[in-house]
């Protein structure tokens, strides 16, 4: 074992699993995942003036700790409207 490697609490554990476990299997629903998870990280930016860039404001959603979860439960979402429901997703990408 590592001096490092001591074990560590991970309260988000549990919500974490809970999200990967969650089947989507309601319309309503579907839709309101999909409108409530963005499609990309709303806070990544670059700051320009006079067309130079002076900043870059990196992707601040990577730093969620629930961030790949809910990606993956849009994913779901879309693909459950898509091969049950036969929707087009067009206006969610």
């Amino acid at each position: 074992m590592l001096p490092n490697s001591a074990p560590q609490c991970d309260i988000f554990r549990p919500l974490r699993q809970w999200l990967d476990r969650f089947e989507v299997q309601d319309r309503q629903l579907a839709h309101r995942i999909a409108k409530l998870v963005p499609a990309q990280c709303p806070f990544e930016r670059d700051i320009k003036f006079r067309g130079r860039t002076l900043a870059h404001i990196p992707p601040l959603c990577k730093l969620n700790p629930l961030y790949e979860q809910l990606v993956g439960l849009r994913f779901r979402a879309l693909c459950y409207l898509v091969d049950e429901c036969g929707e087009d997703i067009q206006s969610y990408c």
